[in-house]
């Protein structure tokens, strides 16, 4: 069977460091940090005080009052990411054909804050069960591409996918494969979520996950560099809008990427702790190499899942060093998470579209804060540390992981006839 090509014709993007894809591009190369105190909730008593929150944002900017009120944050995330990726690829939404468009997101926890803040009502109460009637609409983490479905009248596949921090980049691969086989002319994919909350801040907390440099928020992010603690919490959505090269072609869309491979692994080791030697993330890019059809040498630039923990920076550039062997040192690697924090389930969609961007634009946004070198990390690799990088790209890869060991690789180049 002729698989399809895939593009990339349209993106959207909510983040702790821009509200849209101009503003969050301006702000990667820029170098600039989404962290600061956190401003939802009192963060006093708790053991991190700080997260990558949205800047500047008012929903009702975007989403009538009545209809916000019945979605959890993460919904809302995804509504106004969608709803600036379909627009810029200029979808016709009159005359298109709904029924070969459909939606697959990502989520790795979905309505964490609308769970919490329905228990704690409850506790607070006299034992008498009132709960919001959207409560458990609100809360599931499928509604998000519901919603998006509902609101475009799309009828295609409609689903989220759920695994962890890899969750959107799990939904990037379902919705190349439901192209490249021809089920679909379009998908909207990507992810959301907004777990910087008081049980999202406790429980992270809690298994010692979280960076605690609270007397300097900004430069706690910190991949690669030998002091870092912990990553730093965030939250946000990205769209991405896929559809298949020859209806793309026949609309005269504009097309920033080809979609060329995805892979998929799991390290079988932990529940929350990568494999020292990294042989799911070893995996997972070879499986992408292969399915891309490209060979290591073809890459030019890995946007790494880069945390900024201890073990999971050091396992993860080992697992690079393996897999391209010479030509490790060759590639520009970065991590943006070193700015956005980890948006967990959107992780995979908005580091994607920092990967496509890179891609266009010939600059690979920087890895900032590092300031003291691991001698645990090859020194040969170019991890683009604390100013952008001019460089032609035309092969980028975007790696994410997520605990229960789920890893995801997806591959993009530049468009070639």
């Amino acid at each position: 069977m002729q698989l399809k090509r895939v593009v990339v014709t349209g993106l959207g993007a909510l983040t702790p460091i821009g509200n849209n894809i101009e503003e969050y591009w301006n702000a990667l190369i820029n170098g600039v940090s989404g962290a600061a105190p956190v401003t939802y909730y009192d963060a006093a008593k708790f053991k991190t005080r700080f997260a990558c929150e949205l800047k500047n944002f008012k929903v009702t900017d975007f989403i009538d009052r009545k209809e916000a009120r019945r979605m959890d944050r993460f919904t809302q995330y995804a509504m106004v990411a969608s709803d600036e990726a379909i627009a810029d690829a200029n979808l016709d939404l009159d005359n298109i054909n709904k029924l070969r468009v459909g939606v697959i997101w990502g989520a790795g926890i979905g309505g964490l804050e609308t769970f919490q803040n329905e228990v704690l009502n409850f506790a607070a109460g006299d034992g008498t069960p009132r709960f919001n009637p959207f409560f458990i609409p609100k809360m599931i983490a499928d509604i998000a591409p519901g919603n998006i479905s509902i609101k475009n009248g799309f009828m295609g596949p409609n689903y989220t996918t759920v695994s962890a921090c890899a969750s959107s980049a799990n939904a990037m691969i379902d919705a190349l494969n439901y192209l490249r086989l021809g089920y679909c002319d379009v998908i909207v994919t990507g992810g959301s979520e907004a777990a910087v909350t008081i049980a999202g801040m406790g429980g992270f907390n809690a298994m010692h996950a979280l960076s605690t440099r609270n007397e300097s928020p900004e430069t706690a992010s910190r991949p690669f560099d030998a002091e870092r603690d912990g990553f730093v919490l965030g939250e946000g959505a990205g769209a991405i809008v896929l559809e298949t090269y020859e209806h793309a072609k026949a609309r005269g869309a504009k097309i920033y990427a080809e979609v060329i491979g995805g892979g998929l692994s799991s390290d079988a080791h932990h529940m929350t702790a990568p494999h020292p030697e990294g042989i799911g993330v070893i995996e997972v890019m070879k499986n992408c190499l292969e399915n891309a059809g490209i060979t290591p040498e073809d890459v030019d630039h890995i946007n790494t899942h880069g945390t900024s923990t201890p073990l999971g920076d050091v396992a993860e550039l080992k697992a690079i060093s393996k897999v391209f062997g010479d030509h490790a040192k060759n590639i520009n690697i970065n991590s943006t998470k070193s700015m956005t924090g980890h948006l967990l389930g959107a992780a995979g969609a908005i580091e994607s579209i920092a990967s496509i961007l890179a891609m266009k634009h010939g600059i690979v946004p920087p890895t900032i804060n590092h300031s003291t070198v691991d001698e645990n990390i090859n020194p040969e690799l170019n991890l683009t540390l604390n100013k952008a990088q001019k460089r032609e790209i035309n092969v980028t890869m975007s790696n994410t992981f997520g605990f229960g060991g789920h890893n995801a690789c997806v591959a993009f180049r530049k468009l070639e006839d």
